[in-house]
């Protein structure tokens, strides 16, 4: 075993001209719960339990799409997912439709540990939150002033948003009369809003998991699910390795692009960078997504292939990056 190692991202698919301060605060946050996981790992906390704290702070900052500051259904609404996964054993939990959890991830956690399901939705969801006396709040507390400006944008032009904070100066410009390049399944979409968070850990045993907690797509159909939930397409985690996922959801589906990296590890026997830039060559089209991964031995990695993916690693050895670009 190499030690341990962590990678954190807040979603791939960055616009090119996000402003220098927000780049920054991007940089900061993640550098702030890579530190919390750092600390974590180094007071032998297993890898299950670093993703999932470093997951809930992610949700509770607003600046990306998870937790509060999560991205608005059609109806102004939020429905949240998350999903977490330890290795050992190949344990997992997913919740979808979450509307008044405080921290998806945690409950996902709870349903992975509490209950003889792997996957609760909407108000089945809600109702095991209840009886597990978990921290509920309204569905306002994770509606932001910008993300009500986006959606109202949203819905007035057919531009596309790659970063839906974007400050709303200019936005005049977007005419209602420019089509969408940008395609779903096929369909012109107004907002691609992937700023997923994600977490994956290989622990000083060599224990692996991976945790993912996103607000969806802005202006998304209410009823809607991603990736993040689905163990296989938006995370997953075995003996081998463990990987979150971030960019459009529908494509990380068709691709089962978690679990095809512990595939190809598995049964091609290619190394963790080697596996990343496979699948992301292989499963994924052009401009769709990225991913970060650890493995057993210590190693961290991270591909994507669309403009930019916030993220950062760091491991036992000392090493630790934070960036955007490529």
């Amino acid at each position: 075993m190499g030690g341990w190692a962590i990678a954190v991202h807040g979603g791939a698919g960055v616009d090119p001209n996000l402003p220098l301060p927000l780049q920054e605060k991007a940089k900061l946050l993640l550098t702030r719960c890579l530190n919390l996981g750092i600390s974590a790992l180094r007071s032998s906390r297993p890898a299950i339990d670093v993703v999932e704290l470093v997951v809930r702070e992610l949700e509770s900052d607003p600046f990306f799409n998870s937790g509060r500051g999560s991205a608005l259904t059609e109806k102004g609404t939020v429905e949240m997912e998350a999903s977490i996964m330890d290795g050992s054993g190949r344990r997992c939990g997913a919740v979808s439709g979450i509307t008044t959890v405080k921290s998806p991830i945690s409950l996902a956690r709870l349903v992975m540990d509490k209950s003889p399901h792997s996957y609760l939705a909407f108000s089945g969801a809600e109702e095991f939150a209840r009886q597990q006396g978990v921290e509920t709040v309204d569905n306002e507390y994770f509606i932001t002033p910008e993300n009500v400006g986006m959606l109202k944008l949203a819905k007035e032009s057919n531009a596309i948003l790659y970063d839906y904070r974007i400050p709303t100066v200019g936005s005049d410009k977007c005419s209602a009369g420019v089509e969408s390049p940008l395609q779903m399944n096929g369909l012109p979409i107004d907002v691609y809003a992937p700023e997923t968070v994600g977490c994956v850990v290989v622990d000083g045993e060599g224990r692996c998991a991976a945790a993912t907690s996103t607000g969806g797509l802005m202006n998304k159909m209410s009823g809607r699910i991603g990736d993040s939930p689905l163990i296989g397409a938006g995370t997953y985690a075995c003996e081998v390795c463990g990987v979150s996922c971030t960019g459009e959801g529908e494509a990380i589906i068709r691709g089962t692009v978690a679990r095809d990296v512990a595939a190809v590890m598995e049964y091609k026997g290619l190394g963790l960078q080697d596996a990343v830039d496979f699948v992301i060559k292989e499963r994924l089209e052009e401009g769709k997504a990225g991913l970060i991964a650890v493995s057993k031995n210590g190693e961290v990695a991270y591909g994507f292939n669309c403009v930019g993916m916030f993220r950062g690693c760091a491991t036992e050895d000392g090493f630790m990056e934070v960036g955007i670009w490529e």
